[in-house]
């Protein structure tokens, strides 16, 4: 009976102990899980924000910039070339021209009849050369048979040469006549757009007046003079050894492309006093959007950039060991990246070392970071969308 009494303390007693055991392992793994979820919630709470973009591969094309000034393929001033009265003008202020349009009439009268003076002079001497030839045949004649000296004959020869000399220089007035008549209408020398008229009809225009009709200019095609460091020089040489190097022309803002040309020339010396070098580029400007004295900004394609690791400018960061960008981990924890980069354009930063291809670069909240800060991914998005923000 005793020993029953015992027995049934003793399983009492076992029970007691696995109850309070389980219920220690409950409240042990309560509290696990709640530090768990109040840890999650803290590191939640302090995990920094941040906007990311992969780093993508593309062909990168590499411009030199500089500020241009557009100067007109050719500007002439027309001028008469004989003294008269405008009789007709015949071009519009602004208006394109082609070469042998007339612009400008002087009264040809004058010189018409300096012209038909000129013919008929040539029309006088030209008869008195036939009588003279036909006297000199005669003397020629009559001199065979010795009834006429040789003397005689030799003059009568001399005659008709002065004869012939005399309707050679009728001839040459006569063309001076042509060109002075010629000069009274006057027509464009060039292809062109004509500038103001400066000369009014009825007025008396002379050779030597010192405003001209108008001005012509010749904008299609056009030049833009431009200068680059004497630094740039070399790589630009390469380019031009490799083939054309096309040229971009943009408005005064730098935002709206002109027009598209080529580098024509380098200049054969550089400016030691500014340590440049001018350069010279051609363009077609067949919609007139390039106008003589406009300031551009151009665009010289140096080289193209095969597959290239590109970034937006904003990723790149400057510190005093030079230049980084922050790089998210698989853990979504910062790293801090040292790099090579060359600012392209102002949506393109080309890396060259210290990063690959795919991986996530921050581009907004790199002020709160520190190397192995956890962020919170609130934005991601591609090199395309990162350029157009």
């Amino acid at each position: 009976m005793r020993w029953r009494k015992s027995r049934l303390i003793v399983v009492l007693a076992a029970g007691v102990v696995l109850v309070g055991g389980a219920a220690a392992i409950a409240a042990w793994r309560h509290a696990k899980t709640q530090a768990a979820a109040q840890a999650a919630q803290q590191t939640a709470q302090t995990a920094v924000p941040v906007t990311i973009v992969a780093a993508a591969t593309r062909d990168v094309p590499i411009y030199y910039g500089a500020l241009g000034t557009v100067q007109a393929l050719n500007t002439i001033s027309i001028r008469a070339q004989v003294n008269g009265q405008i009789i007709s003008v015949d071009f519009r202020q602004g208006q394109e021209v082609r070469k042998g349009d007339v612009l400008a009439r002087i009264d040809p009268a004058p010189f018409k009849a300096t012209l038909d003076q000129a013919v008929a002079k040539k029309s006088e001497d030209e008869a008195q050369l036939v009588d003279a030839e036909k006297d000199l045949a005669r003397f020629t004649t009559l001199a065979k048979r010795d009834f006429e000296t040789q003397q005689n004959v030799d003059l009568q020869q001399a005659k008709v040469d002065q004869f012939k000399a005399t309707i050679d220089a009728d001839q040459a007035a006569i063309e001076a006549a042509q060109t002075q008549l010629g000069f009274a209408t006057i027509t464009a020398p060039i292809d062109g757009v004509v500038g103001f008229r400066q000369v009014d009809v009825g007025n008396i225009i002379h050779t030597n007046d010192p405003n001209p009709l108008t001005v012509l200019t010749q904008i299609k095609p056009c030049d833009v003079i431009f200068t680059l460091p004497q630094d740039d020089l070399e790589p630009v040489r390469e380019a031009m050894l490799r083939g054309d190097v096309p040229v971009l022309a943009f408005d005064q803002n730098d935002k709206n492309q002109l027009a598209e040309g080529r580098l024509l020339l380098i200049d054969n010396q550089i400016d030691q006093t500014t340590s440049t070098i001018r350069l010279k580029a051609e363009f077609p400007n067949q919609d007139r959007r390039l106008w003589p004295g406009e300031f551009v900004h151009t665009r010289i394609l140096i080289t193209t950039r095969k597959d290239a690791v590109t970034v937006p400018p904003v990723a790149v960061q400057r510190g005093p060991d030079g230049l980084y960008v922050w790089v998210i981990n698989s853990d979504n924890n910062a790293e801090q990246r040292p790099i090579e980069s060359q600012t392209v354009n102002d949506t393109t930063a080309l890396v060259t070392t210290g990063l690959a291809a795919g991986e996530r670069v921050v581009v907004n909240g790199q002020s709160r970071l520190d190397a192995g800060t956890h962020v919170e991914i609130r934005a991601s998005t591609t090199q395309q969308e990162a350029d157009k923000s």
